[in-house]
């Protein structure tokens, strides 16, 4: 991928083939070696980093004009401070993927920049400039290219996080090998949103075929030709988000006592499948595991012409499993008057449901701020109520 970029773009080909030293790590593009001035009029090297504008495996204008660098605040060739650039100074800055910066640099010509090759090497001049004047012959063109390249799960650069500065806490999911169970209404959706995260493995597990129903309570939108397919969900999901990442894994296969074994290596599961002797099964054998999960559910009745309905979601972490046996999970299938269980199309409360789980997980992974720790919460729709439980 990361060969792609810099063969396909003409901005990104120049810098390399004008001897400077760069590459992609983590969504921004990285240019080492660049000598500087520092306080005491020495000669060192720094890194400069920027986010990267990405349409597929193409860039775009740089966003912003601001790019960051990894070294002591530069100087001119005298030791004064090159303060007309400066914009965050001496700094502890945490971009994620193993980047990290103590400055950044502000330096807007009019128009902005108009491609990445324009904004380093203005950048690499200003502050490479003042130390060829105390050593010269030093350049950032160091004529040299870089090892290796980096590998991703992504088929196209993730410029996401780095756009808005949450590299650092996205890696903290990289390491999860996912399983959701049960990829219909609800699990499509954590789908979706797990995909876009750097998770190494997704592992999807559904039994059924990808129908007409599914068509309206799923993300996306299929086509006739692929509807009269009939495909496994599990391989129609499988397909779409292949396009995006890599590691997705199809077991079109209902799960129970005799194929757990295919849960083997998971970290955090999505349990997205109704109740039943099944699931309990699940529950166990994720707990055998030292396996995090998340239990979702919906409860939905009709009643003078409208709906009304209660979304769960349930955690359990290793610290803290008793809730989900009194009571919280209920591993009784449901009756006829269970109008979920008949397929009604409620495609926002299912994204609704996906949302609470995958934020919970991340909640867990300390991605986003958790104080309360609850490992339980129901949202009603009727008073818009979210309620937490089970905290600890």
């Amino acid at each position: 991928m990361s060969h792609a970029l810099f063969s396909r773009n003409a901005d990104l080909k120049r810098l390399r083939d004008e001897g400077y030293l760069v590459h992609v790590q983590g969504g921004f593009l990285v240019m080492e070696e660049v000598p500087y001035v520092n306080a005491k009029g020495e000669v060192l090297t720094g890194r400069l980093i920027s986010s990267l504008t990405l349409a597929g495996d193409e860039t775009r204008q740089p966003d912003n004009h601001v790019i960051h660098f990894d070294g002591d605040f530069p100087c001119r060739a005298d030791g004064v401070p090159i303060q007309a650039i400066a914009h965050q100074t001496n700094v502890q800055i945490n971009l994620g993927n193993g980047l990290a910066a103590r400055q950044a640099f502000s330096s807007k010509p009019d128009g902005g920049y108009t491609d990445y090759y324009q904004k380093f090497t203005s950048y690499a001049g200003i502050l490479s400039g003042p130390a060829a004047v105390v050593k010269p012959g030093m350049s950032a063109r160091v004529m040299r290219a870089p090892d290796e390249e980096e590998d991703s799960v992504f088929n196209y650069m993730e410029t996401a996080s780095g756009r808005v500065g949450i590299g650092a806490l996205t890696e903290l999911l990289k390491a999860d090998r996912i399983a959701i169970i049960g990829v219909g209404g609800t699990g499509s959706y954590v789908l979706d949103l797990v995909a876009k995260t750097p998770v190494q493995e997704i592992r999807l597990f559904d039994s059924d075929l990808f129908l007409q129903h599914n068509a309206f309570r799923a993300p996306g939108a299929p086509g006739l030709e692929e509807l009269r397919e009939a495909p496994k969900k599990a391989d129609y999901l499988k397909g779409i988000y292949s396009r995006m990442r890599k590691g997705i894994t199809a077991n079109a296969v209902a799960l129970h006592g005799d194929n757990l074994h295919l849960l083997e290596g998971v970290t955090f599961a999505f349990l997205c499948l109704d109740a039943g002797e099944e699931k309990r099964a699940i529950v166990q054998k994720l707990e055998s595991m030292g396996a995090s999960f998340v239990d979702v559910g919906m409860g939905l009745e009709l009643t003078d012409g409208s709906l009304g309905g209660i979304l769960r979601v349930t955690a359990s972490t290793p610290q803290k499993r008793d809730h989900v046996h009194s009571g919280r999970i209920s591993f009784a299938g449901g009756g006829p008057a269970d109008l979920y269980a008949s397929n009604i199309q409620v495609a926002d409360l299912n994204a609704l449901n996906a949302v609470l789980a995958v934020v919970k997980w991340k909640k867990i992974r300390g991605f986003y701020r958790d104080l309360e720790r609850e490992h339980h919460c129901t949202y009603t729709t009727d008073g818009n109520m979210l309620v937490n439980g089970d905290c600890g």
